[in-house]
């Protein structure tokens, strides 16, 4: 019985989770113009989704500053959770407990701060207040992914080799890099979707001149039902499931590598 209820739970997880995504997927393939009822087959809202020349220009500008925020949190977060997992003590304690706040901390809050910050030191709200900010909320998360492989690394390793004379740059490539790998990809997985996927602290600091596609998905909502809305999330969709299997594929590359050199 117990076995069954774990199923059972997880069948109506699953359910609730997932059932909302397939019927907004669904009706995206739809002739008509509303959810209520299904007409026939058809791609009319993705055709309109490509000729959306403004639409398309927001999605690649969304993309991109996934893409850069995400890459360059993931080397801060690595880098801090390095100089993290070296201190010791009351140091360490605080400077998570200063990681976790931002993890912690409602996404309102977080937006609200970083618009009165960018306003106090004069930087208009652009592509470059997006940037830092989706950077700034993403390097906890890298730093939380990265801290449990230092953990586990075996730091006897490290100090063989650097009794056999290697340096710090071969001792960081050759033994540490390697193992806290999964870690990096990890951060950077969940940085790329964090930033894709943000609407609250992105919709304090855009400005006039740049939006991603959460902020215009909102905007556009607020309109009324657009089909063509429901292309575009299934398209989301698709790149998050591409993201998600090439993370998978990255992770098991590397496992199968570190299983050949053992």
């Amino acid at each position: 019985m117990r076995k069954l209820g774990k199923a059972l739970y997880l069948v109506f997880a699953f359910i609730l989770l997932y059932l909302p995504i397939v019927y907004l997927a669904y009706f995206s393939f739809s002739s008509g113009q509303d959810m209520v009822h299904f007409q026939h087959f058809s791609w009319v809202h993705y055709q309109a989704l490509w000729a959306d020349k403004n639409l398309i220009a927001i999605f690649l500008q969304t993309i991109l500053l996934a893409i850069l925020s995400s890459l360059i949190a993931t080397a801060i977060g690595t880098c801090g959770a390095w100089g993290i997992f070296r201190l010791r003590g009351v140091q360490r304690k605080t400077l998570l407990v200063f990681n976790n706040v931002l993890m912690v901390a409602p996404d309102v809050i977080i937006g609200a701060s970083f618009l009165i910050c960018f306003t106090a030191l004069g930087i208009g709200l652009s592509f470059w207040s997006v940037l830092l900010s989706h950077i700034a909320f993403s390097i906890p998360i890298v730093v939380l992914m990265v801290l449990p492989r230092l953990h586990d690394l075996d730091l006897t390793l490290i100090d063989a080799a650097q009794d056999l004379g290697a340096g710090k740059g071969l001792i960081f490539n050759q033994i540490i890099l390697p193992e806290i790998m999964p870690g990096i990809l990890s951060g950077l997985f969940m940085a790329l979707t964090y930033s894709l996927d943000d609407f609250a602290v992105t919709f304090f600091v855009t400005g006039n001149g740049f939006t991603t596609l959460s902020v215009e998905i909102y905007s556009r909502a607020r309109q009324g039902i657009n089909l063509e809305i429901n292309a575009l999330s299934t398209v989301m969709l698709l790149v998050v499931l591409l993201l998600a299997g090439g993370y998978l594929f990255l992770t098991r590359q590397h496992d199968i590598s570190l299983g050949a050199r053992s």
